[in-house]
């Protein structure tokens, strides 16, 4: 390719950054010239850009881990790959702490009305052990009184990636 073609085609690629600019803005269109230059890199460039994903830190038979000390939860297919997290959660306030340990779904129900506090609506619950305590939805800047609450959307992810018997576990 001669000096001349390389102009034209680097000049035409930075006129359709331009034009994209006025768009989408100069933070777009900083991106875009930052993946254009990357794109030269045979993609190494995107896997460089790619944010790491925490690894759970839970055994990789179980299916859903909450670690207390961080706030954070994962949804794994139970097989060590994780298929959602980590996300943010919160859980029991002192004096009413999450268990630590392993437990095993016992049962699901899409709205929870709790019985023990004033029929306070627990969406997508999953409950993991004989005292009522459940991954469910909620407000996860609150804590809980031991469950372990995320916000909506991912207590359904949770909900629908665990069926009764799955195995969970709750780290400190």
């Amino acid at each position: 390719m001669g000096r001349h073609t390389w102009m034209d085609v680097r000049s035409g690629a930075r006129e359709s950054v331009q034009r994209a600019g006025r768009r989408l803005g100069r933070r777009a269109a900083a991106l875009g010239l930052g993946l254009v230059a990357l794109g030269g890199l045979g993609g190494v460039g995107a896997v460089a850009m790619a944010a790491p994903v925490a690894a759970m830190p839970c055994e990789d038979t179980v299916k859903a881990c909450a670690r207390l000390s961080t706030n954070e939860a994962w949804l794994s297919d139970g097989k060590g790959t994780i298929l959602r997290g980590p996300v943010r959660m919160n859980h029991g306030a002192p004096g009413q702490e999450t268990p630590v340990g392993k437990f095993a779904v016992q049962r699901k129900e899409e709205v929870h009305l709790s019985k023990e506090y004033n029929d306070a609506r627990m969406p997508w619950s999953v409950f993991f052990d004989g005292n009522g305590r459940a991954f469910h939805g909620g407000d996860p800047a609150r804590q809980s009184a031991g469950c372990v609450r995320m916000a909506d959307p991912d207590a359904q992810a949770f909900y629908n990636g665990l069926e009764v018997y799955d195995q969970v576990q709750i780290v400190p």
